[in-house]
């Protein structure tokens, strides 16, 4: 069976750690920044860890 492609779009959303989870960027931080709080803003450029239920999936398309 042939080796399966990634998806050039998840390629670049989503990144291994070394323990084989899934680390991934927060949403909500691309616009309409006025209205949140400066505390909310800086929580939101942490990177957070795929949730378990959808790890599976978006390991295959990486």
């Amino acid at each position: 069976m042939p080796k399966s492609k990634g998806k050039s779009g998840a390629k670049k959303r989503f990144m291994l750690t070394g323990t084989g989870k899934i680390k991934r960027a927060k949403a909500y931080r691309s616009h309409i920044l006025t209205k949140k709080s400066t505390k909310r803003k800086r929580n939101l450029r942490k990177m957070t860890l795929v949730d378990s239920a959808d790890a599976k999936r978006i390991k295959k398309i990486i």
